[in-house]
């Protein structure tokens, strides 16, 4: 079925007829037909080479969630010839030379996620699936992806640039700590080489990074892009005007108090309307931060969603699933960035505090485009973002936000210049769920409560039309302090918003409840605090069915908590859970209600001195005497433990097939 009339415009141009991304003309891109993945593909285009080549750790999902998809496609329309390498076997560097040699650059990704978080759990085992391959089949991508694919790239074709981005790349552009091995290691750029890094969201550099080596520009003289990074020679001088100069790699991998301080410094240097360069010290030889890209205005964030995706994985993984693309293939992105500062979460990092926005029309282009697709089922998964509720939110004092250095816009309080109307939200939602073919739309990105309770309609709208009985939230924790450290509002603040919302639910005549997320370990919480966080969950009837154990990802002021024991914003003590079995304690007590975590919640119970929440008591978490369940695991345990020492394997219920097909075993080498 062709495009309307209002769908090419949207394609072509943002809704005020202006033409994005600086002026950059664009071509008609091929609808119906993803970008090619093999050397018949490029041919049957017509093509006898390709511009750029795409290297992914993700599966190939033409899907705009999906960065490989979508600056693919943003190049395609601006008329250059693209193919993508997903998942390459890195073991050699043929598959890099398949499409034969770029013309203009390699971009290198790990993925939508970093790879030692995509491969490891918390408790540093290899995970069982990866939600970004076909079928969740594990062992499709290297440890440390980023570096393994850009010295393929320099084997294959030494002469093409090598273009460095996606998360992995972005949170590790700087010295950083990392929790898998332990140490501070040094800035990616450092260990993989590239020519160039293009951090954070990449739509504006990697458009001009084209155009320029298009142009015939040599790719070091474009080293004056915003987000972007680069390394620089020991005979070279580092540009010390208008820059930040930050302790060098050596004086952070030393000293726990000069990693604080990078950490405090590189965070307050997060704004593009007042941060500076930054540069820092590599042995002879330095990394240089360009300051960050302006956001996208409303035109060029439809002009990025309005492209013709297939939505649809490539079609040479036939019937096999991509377990995450499972999970977005019906939602639609409304907006990107959050304001909230939360010191564990890496999207304010990487998408940056400035929200983002889609035009109302641009959204519901994309609903209309959805409902003509046979495979819908009439039913929308999701309508929001890294948060549901920050839509066409922003600072109400442009001139005020282009010099802040806060952290967070609502921590410790939100700030009073900060649009907070939920209008344009609740106008959109309206549309959305009157879109013909459209029977209902869900919101199930997370939902930023202090925000949303402030506005009665838009509870109302939430509980009554797009709530499908239960609602994510994420309170994280109970205790004052660790909500402190976190930069998440108060407990109260939760409770509030659950009686806000079951009254909406009850007033709409529906019986809902709300999924509490939550934080196991993270810094400054200890064993008291968690079981005052399960007491909590006790009186309230909050039985939380997923727990997130902390991972210390790079770059994030919580990890630098983790590594230092540290806040590096106040350089005050924090406690830190960094002993196994002190983790596994945590973890347990906020499911204290499984009879299998029996024993864990009693062995916490007791260390901290709080016997008395072991019995009948109104606050008891356990009962006096264990479950049938809690002693058919020990013994299960037990038996475990016998098979393993006389080097049985039969009681393990998957093969633990790992990363490094050579090795019999995926555990890591101790």
């Amino acid at each position: 079925m062709l495009p309307s009339p209002r769908q090419r415009r949207l394609a072509v141009l943002g809704p005020d007829g202006t033409v994005p991304f600086g002026g950059i003309p664009f071509s008609a891109a091929r609808a119906n037909q993803p970008l090619p993945m093999t050397v018949a593909e490029m041919k049957s285009r017509g093509w006898d080479a390709v511009d750029v080549v795409f290297v992914s750790g993700d599966a190939y999902v033409d899907h705009p969630s999906f960065a490989m998809a979508l600056l693919g496609r943003l190049l395609e329309a601006a008329g250059y010839r693209v193919a993508i390498l997903s998942q390459p076997d890195w073991r050699s560097a043929d598959p890099w030379r398949s499409f034969g040699k770029p013309r203009l650059f390699f971009g290198i990704s790990a993925g939508n996620m970093d790879s030692m978080i995509n491969h490891y759990t918390a408790n540093k085992k290899v995970r069982n699936d990866d939600a970004y391959s076909p079928n969740g089949e594990i062992g499709r991508r290297p440890d440390r992806a980023t570096l393994a694919y850009c010295q393929r790239a320099k084997e294959a074709f030494p002469d093409v640039p090598i273009i460095a981005g996606g998360v992995e790349a972005s949170l590790r552009r700087l010295a950083h700590y990392d929790y898998w091995s332990d140490k501070v290691r040094r800035s990616i750029i450092m260990d993989a080489k590239p020519d160039l890094l293009v951090y954070g969201m990449g739509e504006r550099g990697i458009l001009e990074v084209a155009k320029r080596l298009a142009a015939g520009e040599p790719i070091k003289a474009i080293r004056d892009l915003r987000g972007t990074a680069y390394r620089i020679g020991k005979k070279e001088e580092p540009p010390l005007e208008d820059s930040v100069l930050l302790p060098s790699y050596e004086e952070v991998a030393e000293d726990k108090l000069a990693f604080c301080k990078l950490t405090r410094q590189a965070h307050h240097e997060t704004n593009p309307g007042n941060a500076r360069r930054l540069i820092q010290k590599h042995g002879d030889e330095h990394v240089v931060i360009n300051p960050p890209a302006f956001p996208l205005a409303e035109s060029e964030m439809d002009r990025v969603y309005g492209l013709p995706y297939t939505r649809r994985p490539h079609p040479s993984y036939g019937q096999a699933k991509i377990p995450a693309f499972e999970v977005v293939k019906d939602s639609v992105q409304i907006m990107r960035g959050c304001f909230g500062g939360c010191t564990f979460c890496s999207i304010t990092a990487h998408e940056g505090r400035v929200i983002q926005s889609r035009s109302q029309e641009s959204v519901l282009a994309e609903l209309e485009k959805m409902s003509r697709d046979p495979n819908f089922k009439g039913v929308v998964s999701d309508i929001g973002g890294p948060t549901a509720n920050m839509y066409q939110m922003r600072c109400t004092e442009p001139e005020v936000e282009a010099k802040c250095r806060r952290l967070s816009c609502v921590h410790p309080k939100i700030c009073k210049l900060l649009g907070t109307d939920h209008g344009p939200l609740v106008q959109l939602m309206r549309k959305a769920r009157h879109v013909k073919g459209v029977r209902k739309v869900f919101v199930a990105s997370g939902i930023r409560m202090d925000l949303a309770r402030r506005d009665p309609v838009y509870m109302r709208e939430l509980a009554q039309h797009h709530t499908g009985g239960l609602l994510k939230v994420a309170p994280e924790h109970h205790d004052p302090a660790v909500l402190d450290l976190m930069k998440k509002p108060s407990s109260e603040d939760f409770l509030k918003f659950d009686e806000a919302f079951q009254e909406a639910s009850a007033a709409a005549g529906k019986e809902q409840y709300l999924v509490p997320y939550y934080i196991a370990s993270h810094p400054g919480s200890d064993l008291p605090a968690m079981i005052d966080l399960a007491v909590f969950l006790k009186r309230n009837g909050y039985q939380p069915d997923q727990v997130q154990d902390f991972i210390p990802s790079p770059f994030d002021l919580a990890a630098a908590m983790y590594h230092t024991g540290l806040d590096p914003l106040t350089m005050k003590p924090v406690y830190v859970a960094k002993h196994l079995n002190d983790r596994k304690l945590q973890r347990a007590l906020l499911q204290f209600f499984k009879p299998e975590n029996y024993f864990e919640v009693r062995k916490a119970l007791l260390e901290a001195g709080r016997k008395d929440l072991i019995g009948d008591g109104c606050d008891a978490l356990i009962p006096e005497h264990p479950p049938r369940e809690a002693l058919e695991k020990r013994r299960m345990e037990a038996a475990r433990a016998i098979t393993a020492e006389k080097g049985g394997d039969h009681l393990r219920s998957r093969p633990n097939t790992g990363y490094r097909p050579h090795r019999k075993s995926g555990q890591r080498r101790s």
